[in-house]
């Protein structure tokens, strides 16, 4: 008998738990559209879905635990295009996931779940490993298009997508707006202009030449560096052949004096 724990909802059960799981989401994703994540409560789920609340709490033990599953149900719904050109699916796929969320209940979803993984690091662990599975399969249109000849190899799939994603959720969640196909058209524009020109693109070459960059200018440096230890050798050598001239010329100078001195007074007497 197995003793491990699963995250709340992650079992796939047929038959009657099927249909009890099925009207639980249903009851949630209702609620959702009424009354937002604020108003959600496993009560009013219970009395919705006709499933008894010590049932759902015994499954899902809190409402961030049924809003984590409900978003990993209906997000499959957005269907992953092949359009032939890796243009064509960024575009397609973002005018999907405008669709997706000009609706209500699914804005309140991604809502709920963004609130839920604050809160509870197992619905976080949820929306990370929902986004990573996403981010996954989206990325296979990258790799695609490698392989049609559209884009150099080494572009980072993940990046691409995350490029493509971005203005939807500054738009729901920062800047508080609903998203439209303008915004789907001008992400997809903006994600492909990018893939493009490299942005997302990581290489041995391009890093072996960051490298050598490095190398070369620590060579300079230290070329440099020994260019000014040398002047300043130079320069305290001429320093002391300076001083050792005017010592010499010094001592001449007085020899010289002596010797007039002792001249005058050898004609004095």
């Amino acid at each position: 008998m197995s003793t491990a724990q699963h995250p709340p909802g992650a079992s796939r059960p047929g038959g009657r738990t099927a249909r009890t799981r099925q009207a639980v989401l249903d009851a949630v994703f209702a609620e959702l559209g009424e009354g937002g994540y604020a108003a959600l409560t496993m009560e009013r789920i219970a009395q919705r879905s006709g499933v008894h609340v010590a049932t759902i709490y015994r499954r899902w033990r809190s409402t961030e635990g049924l809003v984590c599953e409900l978003m990993t149900d209906v997000s499959a719904g957005i269907p992953l295009p092949d359009t032939g050109t890796l243009a064509g699916d960024l575009r397609a796929l973002a005018r999907s996931i405008a669709a997706f969320y000009t609706q209500p209940r699914y804005y309140g979803l991604l809502e709920a779940v963004v609130s839920a993984a604050a809160r509870q690091p197992e619905a976080a662990d949820v929306l990370r490993q929902f986004f990573d599975e996403r981010l996954r399969l989206a990325g296979g249109m990258v790799l695609r298009a490698e392989e049609r000849g559209e884009l150099p190899a080494g572009a980072d799939p993940d990046e691409v997508m995350a490029a493509l994603g971005a203005p939807f959720y500054y738009r729901l969640l920062i800047s508080r707006k609903p998203v439209d196909l303008r915004l789907a058209d001008c992400a997809a524009e903006a994600a492909w202009a990018a893939v493009r020109a490299g942005v997302f693109t990581h290489t041995e070459d391009a890093e072996d030449a960051g490298d050598a960059g490095a190398i070369g200018a620590a060579g300079g440096a230290a070329t440099a560096d020994a260019a000014v230890q040398r002047a300043d050798a130079q320069a305290v050598k001429a320093a002391e052949a300076a001083e050792a001239a005017g010592a010499a010329g010094g001592a001449q100078a007085a020899a010289q004096d002596d010797a007039q001195a002792a001249g005058n007074a050898e004609g004095g007497r």
